[in-house]
């Protein structure tokens, strides 16, 4: 009975933890005396030369702590150098923003509102306290813009800064992480941390100690982005996928020989499907044992050909197949499916296959946040994932307001009946709007619906610019204009794309500005909802920045995607109208029912995803820890000479003691790398198969935890005895091991990407099923 009481009286103290804790308006009054100390400062530091500007800055070093006296002349400090470097004088929200972060927290601060020069002032503070900053961006793009962006700012305070992407050289990657502060994408810094823990000479390492992580669009990249694990691979002579498989399979038919579940999320050959296939094989029982190769081959080839669509889920480019980011619309660069899946798609699309390998190492985006000290970052949009950002990264959401009030009009939802009725409408309505010079910005929710409605327009006689992955890299300029005279933009998911838009267009005039604003600013328009409420929510922002007037509308349909797949009972309320319409609340509920159930899903499958994650990347930490000791001391000559001390005392009379030391870290670095990858793919073999444990009344996860945890216990010591064993073979020189020789050698070649979600993995089914039952629970009361 205690137990049940303790129980519940935790339960009763977390909610009102979480309650206490949830995101809200910046209590402007804490900071009303530093702005007013801020403000009256203002006049005596405009007077300073650069140099004493920048001397001024400098001194805050010697400060142990930004006690509220050094946060007013940071603020004073970094106002001044703004005005002198950029022009601009930042707001009093935009001190606070960045002195919100200072706090550790994530900002939320809506679009046109300044967030890149918060964060850079943010992050002078951190550097003027002598802590390393590396700013986390979503694309390399928006990391070397922001970085040459600021640069005149942080170098006014004194702060060193640099930037990495996918094309910076080894040395120039390490002369950015000495700096102050470093811009990168989230990806890149995570990619160079996996290369580092390749390295096996200390002067090969390029990062420093982590410290801390200023992360912007925060909400993408931490929850977005948190199941896509950034992969370090090498290379092997592993088959590709079979093109007579994916031939064969291009030959079947729906519902004839294979068959989709109602959330379109697995496909499954049918008995007239299955004899098509063995026979086209040579008569062979796919599901024998002595075929399981050609029956994987078989599954990955219907997935592509059944589940995946070109435009929707891809793209094809220069030969090659290019994942779309769901979540920003964009191509996803490096990202690929698990090899498996990824060949079978381009045996589908007809196209070279890519190399695949060996995994070496990975990091999960939590992985990669949990290295640092501190952690904070800014986003327009954090409230939506405020639990998700406190339950995973103990981050706390801080919301600041606007500098001028926003007066942007969003209507209500226009719902109809069929996809066709509400892209007749939407055409419609934006022709109309066309025709007045009003600024039109169409969402659209992926590429293939893009250039369907730009194809619509055309064919009504408006001329429309598309922004999808096909052209991203155009992407700055389309979007800067979308705010011209009477423009029409299309495009997809605006999440990340770094660019504001602004009345009358980049290069125009006041008075293009006041045309546009008295035809009511920019119009959103968009031609669905999102499965997040987040990823509406940063489409309609863009309109209204800065006080500027604006509207928004969402066109939906009881057919589209999302309501299909997330809510297949709804029904239309009342009798739609001639054009399709429904305007009853039933419908409009019914989406709004569809969006939650997939926000669910959504967060179902990252804590689960999460549970898995944790253990491995304990394990990762230890084995991590002991090959920073094996490359940063002699621990590895000290083992061997215990593991073999007759011959290691043979070979140190041979060779000395310090040849020695090098090849006993190069043998014990060789087994400890290729250990780990070994523990990983089994991991992973595991992983894949986990949920059939399920079926035994077996708890996937705690099974997954107990056979992990004893594939580990041993490795340790195996590594140990395999390098002991080496060392009886291995060839020295004066320069080290020869390893090759010994057939020891590593990799060819690596190379590193994303692995996209795997459509063979039940957990999104089993999450579906979990949320849509609690809901039904909720609703009959059971």
């Amino acid at each position: 009975m205690a137990g049940v009481v303790a129980a519940f009286l935790t339960r009763v103290k977390s909610g009102f933890q979480r309650l206490l804790e949830r995101p809200s308006t910046v209590d402007l009054k804490k900071y009303k005396d530093l702005l007013t100390s801020v403000r009256w400062r203002e006049e005596k530091v405009a007077e300073l030369s650069d140099e004493e500007l920048t001397a001024a800055a400098t001194a805050l070093r010697e400060r142990k702590a930004l006690d509220q006296q050094a946060q007013v002349e940071l603020c004073v400090l970094g106002r001044e150098a703004a005005r002198r470097a950029l022009e601009q004088r930042p707001y009093d929200m935009q001190l606070v923003g960045a002195l919100e972060l200072l706090q550790g927290r994530v900002v939320e601060m809506g679009t046109g509102e300044g967030k890149t020069l918060a964060g850079a002032l943010a992050a002078a503070g951190y550097a003027v306290q002598g802590r390393s900053v590396h700013v986390m961006s979503v694309n390399d793009y928006l990391a070397r813009r922001d970085a040459e962006w600021m640069r005149p700012v942080y170098e006014l305070l004194g702060v060193s800064v640099g930037w990495v992407d996918q094309e910076s050289s080894p040395e120039e990657r390490r002369a950015a992480y000495a700096c102050d502060v470093t811009y990168g994408a989230v990806s890149e810094i995570g990619f160079d941390v996996l290369r580092d823990r390749l390295c096996t000479s200390v002067a090969d390492l390029v990062h420093r100690e982590p410290d801390v992580a200023l992360i912007d669009e925060a909400d993408s990249v931490l929850v977005d982005e948190a199941r896509v694990p950034l992969v370090m691979a090498g290379s092997t002579d592993d088959a590709q996928a079979d093109p007579e498989v994916a031939a064969i399979v291009r030959t079947l038919r729906p519902g004839q020989h294979y068959e989709r579940d109602e959330d379109n999320r697995n496909a499954w050959l049918t008995s007239r499907g299955a004899k098509l296939v063995e026979k086209a094989l040579g008569d062979i029982d796919l599901y024998s044992g002595d075929h399981s190769d050609r029956l994987a081959a078989v599954n990955a080839a219907l997935h592509a050909q059944a589940l995946l669509t070109r435009d929707v889920d891809y793209i094809v480019r220069d030969g090659k197949v290019h994942l779309i980011n769901t979540s920003r619309g964009r191509i996803a660069l490096l990202q690929r499916w698990p090899d498996g899946l990824q060949a079978a798609v381009e045996a589908k699309e007809r196209l070279k296959p890519t190399e695949s390998g060996e995994v070496l190492d990975s990091i999960s985006v939590q992985g990669l946040i949990g290295r640092y000290r501190r952690v904070c970052g800014m986003t327009g949009t954090a409230q939506a994932v405020a639990e998700q950002l406190r339950e995973f990264y103990d981050l706390k959401v801080s919301v600041i307001p606007p500098n001028k009030p926003c007066v942007r009009v969003d209507a209500a939802d226009r719902v109809f009946a069929t996809v066709e009725q509400k892209e007749a409408a939407l055409i419609a309505e934006i022709v109309e709007a066309h025709e007045t010079g009003r600024p039109i910005l169409v969402g659209t929710l992926d590429v293939a619906e893009s250039e369907r409605i730009a194809s619509l327009l055309a064919e009504a006689g408006v001329t429309a610019v598309v922004l999808n992955a096909k052209n991203d890299a155009e992407e700055a300029a389309i979007v800067a204009d979308a705010g011209a005279h009477a423009a029409v933009t299309v495009s997809t998911q605006m999440a990340g794309r770094g660019t504001d838009i602004r009345l009358g267009g980049a290069g125009g005039s006041e008075a293009d500005h006041d045309k546009v604003a008295e035809l009511g600013g920019l119009y959103v328009m968009s031609c669905g909802h999102y499965g997040s409420s987040r990823l509406d929510n940063q489409l309609r922002g863009r309109s209204g920045r800065q006080g500027d007037p604006g509207g928004s509308v969402v066109y939906c349909s009881l057919a589209d995607e999302l309501v299909v797949q997330f809510a297949p009972e709804a029904t239309a309320g009342s009798e739609p109208d001639e054009d399709g319409r429904l305007e009853d609340s039933t419908s409009a509920r019914f989406i709004e029912h569809a969006q939650k159930v997939a926000e669910g899903v959504n967060l179902d499958i990252h804590r689960n995803t999460w549970r898995y994650t944790r253990l491995v990347e304990r394990q990762r930490g230890l084995v991590l820890a002991y090959r920073d000791d094996v490359l940063r001391t002699d621990l590895a000559a000290k083992q061997l000479a215990e593991q073999a001390p007759q011959r290691w005392a043979e070979l140190v009379e041979e060779h000395t003691a310090e040849v020695m030391e090098k090849v006993a870290r190069q043998i014990t670095l060789h087994h400890l790398d290729q250990r780990w990858s070994q523990h990983l793919a089994f991991l992973g073999d595991v992983r894949e198969t986990i949920h059939l444990r399920a079926l035994a009344r077996e708890t996937p996860i705690d099974e997954f935890h107990r056979v992990a945890i004893g594939e580990f216990r041993g490795i340790m010591k195996e590594i140990s005895t395999l390098a002991a064993e080496s060392l009886e073979s291995v060839a020295i020189t004066e320069d080290g091991a020869d390893l090759a020789a010994a057939g020891l050698s590593r990799p060819t070649s690596t190379w590193t990407y994303m692995v996209h979600d795997n459509p063979f993995d039940s957990e999104a089914e089993q999450a579906l099923q979990r949320v849509r039952a609690s809901i039904r629970k909720v609703k009959t009361g059971r």
